[in-house]
């Protein structure tokens, strides 16, 4: 059942209810009953919902003919401004107004009872499906828009009547070209398009779970009406998914494919959360799943791997960055996001680390040192996930490779979000949040820790505690001096079984990508990646307890949080010897903002 704040419970029963388990939070002022299915108790209630966060907005587009979210899940509203809300598996979008909007009021009904709502009126609706652009008007289909014309053309009493109401109502809002478009489908006999030839499947976990097409200037996304869970939500038209584009390449490997336009981008067919795309549908299944075989807690001694490295390696006339970017000229090779030089790898159950190219699984990343004064970032990323686990955290399990040619140390890194064996049936997708919020991987350092708190609460089937590990995680990221805790470096696990239509587990993702970033040329006042409580810089406990309680966490807990982890920390910094002089500058700077900050 749906609980709102001040409509059908009052805050004191709210209390109560969190207090003895019998309510889950979903949002601040939405509550759901512990045992019921959120997922379903959400889609069921999106109405409501909409119109107790969102008073003073409309149902547009699809949402207002449908009455309803569309089947992807997406609700699309009107109002002031432009904004997203992820309420677990549902998501409502909110498109600017135009100047003169044309509503009605209609009552509906939820399992909660009637209930009236605002929405687009049947002509501004269809003139609103033909704004470039615009989400919403993507999101309706060609059939409902055809059927929406005829329905038009019978109210208005003819087609010469309805297409001067469109007209009309396309001048007041400033919609010619919106108008232009809706009097061709009026008098255009419907047909429907063939599936573009530069379609690309995309697949996961081997099944199909859409399309993307792309229309001369931009790609386009089409859901493939297929059961159970899908990571893969469309976007704003012009964009690409944001969880497709979270797993395209940037930084080095970008610059070593060298994509000449936006339709280039996708120039592999193997990508991280076991997702597929390629032009051969057949390639959905022929290419190899990624799944463990080989574990680094076998071949591993002290930090160290152990097994066998037959990875890349430099050539006499080819460095090691060579002969890296060389295993990218293949498209069957995995594509890494992120902007350090990577190679995916295999780990086989003998303990051979190989690339994970042909047949073999992605299992492993391999991160070698970029040079140029980094040539210890192996060893001081090794010595930040040891205190991450050390102080609490979950991470990613990870051994220090001795390189051959008496290169620098790499950092080997297990894939979590890949089954692991297999026996295991679970669909597994890691969506970082860049993805949830709905932005460009460019714009990672774009907002808060509060404001992922607020997306994070939206999603997770265990909001409270992943929002108090996320915290913890922000604290911890300034005590190490980690100027990279960013949107692509904090993630969400999300798992579903096999044919089941949600995901039955959403949770923060084990710590990744930690470093100490200060200890590296020209990063030495690097500040954090995401302003907490206001800044980036010369954080101390208060403003990690006030940031705390604007993510809705308890001001003692946000208190005792801080000092536990300053205590953690200093007592796993006690007879720490520094592998590296670099890890030792780390250390030191650990230890002073431990006293800054625990003061």
């Amino acid at each position: 059942m749906l609980y709102l704040v001040g409509e059908t419970i009052d805050k004191h029963r709210v209390q109560y209810g969190k207090a003895t388990g019998r309510l889950v939070q979903i949002m601040r002022g939405i509550y759901i009953g512990a045992e019921d299915d959120a997922d379903a108790v959400l889609f069921d209630h999106a109405l409501r919902i909409a119109a107790y966060l969102y008073p003073n907005t409309y149902l547009c587009g699809a949402s207002a003919e449908r009455l309803a979210p569309t089947p992807d899940r997406r609700l699309f509203l009107s109002g002031r401004r432009n904004a997203r809300t992820r309420l677990r598996d549902l998501e409502i979008v909110q498109t600017r107004s135009p100047i003169a909007p044309e509503t009605e009021t209609v009552q509906t009904a939820d399992p909660m009872g009637e209930l009236g709502v605002r929405r687009s009126t049947l002509r501004f609706r269809y003139l609103e499906s033909f704004r470039r652009r615009s989400e919403a008007g993507a999101a309706m289909p060609i059939e409902m828009q055809a059927d929406i014309a005829a329905r038009l053309v019978e109210d208005a009493g003819g087609e010469q009547e309805a297409i001067i109401e469109c007209r009309q109502l396309g001048e007041a809002n400033g919609w010619q070209a919106e108008a232009g478009r809706a009097e061709q489908l009026i008098i255009t006999p419907l047909r429907v398009a063939p599936v573009p030839r530069t379609a690309l499947h995309v697949g996961w976990h081997g099944k199909e779970i859409g399309l993307l097409t792309h229309d001369g200037s931009a790609r386009r996304w089409k859901p493939t009406a297929t059961q159970g869970a899908t990571p893969v939500r469309a976007g704003p038209p012009g964009r690409l998914p944001p969880f497709i584009e979270s797993l395209l390449p940037e930084g080095w490997l970008e610059g070593v494919l060298k994509p000449k336009s936006e339709k280039e981008r996708i120039a592999g067919k193997r990508y991280m959360s076991n997702i597929i795309i390629s032009e051969n549908e057949d390639d959905l299944l022929a290419l190899p799943a990624d799944v463990l075989e080989g574990r680094l807690e076998w071949f591993a001694r002290e930090g160290k791997f152990c097994g066998g490295y037959f990875g890349p390696s430099p050539l006499f006339d080819e460095t090691l960055e060579d002969r890296i970017a060389g295993l990218y000229a293949s498209v069957a090779t995995p594509r890494l996001s992120g902007v350090q030089i990577k190679a995916p790898m295999n780990l086989s159950h003998d303990g051979i680390l190989r690339p994970a190219q042909k047949q073999r699984a992605f299992t492993h990343i391999l991160k070698p040192s970029p040079g140029a004064g980094f040539e210890e970032i192996a060893q001081v990323e090794a010595a930040c996930l040891i205190a991450a686990q050390a102080c609490g955290f979950e991470t990613a399990a990870h051994a220090i490779v001795s390189m051959p040619d008496d290169l620098p140390d790499a950092l080997l890194v297990e894939r979590f979000d890949i089954r692991q064996d297999r026996n295991d049936r679970r669909n597994i997708a890691l969506e970082d949040m860049t993805s949830i919020r709905g932005l460009a991987p460019s714009n990672k350092y774009d907002g808060s820790i509060e404001q992922v708190a607020r997306s994070l609460r939206g999603v997770s089937t265990d909001a409270e505690a992943d929002v108090a590990i996320l915290h913890r995680r922000a604290v911890f990221a300034w005590l190490i001096a980690d100027g990279d805790f960013h949107l692509k470096n904090m993630a969400v696990l999300k798992v579903a079984p096999d044919d089941v239509e949600n995901f039955m587990s959403i949770r923060l993702a084990p710590t990744y990508d930690a470093v100490t970033t200060r200890v590296f040329p020209g990063l030495a006042q690097d500040e954090m990646a995401l302003a907490l409580a206001g800044k980036r810089n010369r954080l101390t406990s208060r403003d990690f307890v006030r940031a705390g309680v604007t993510m809705g966490i308890d001001a003692r807990q946000a208190r005792d949080c801080v000092h536990s982890l300053c205590s953690r920390l200093r007592a796993h910094l006690e007879g720490l010897e520094p592998a590296t002089r670099r890890v030792g500058r780390a250390l030191g700077i650990w230890r002073q903002r431990i006293e800054t900050t625990a003061a």
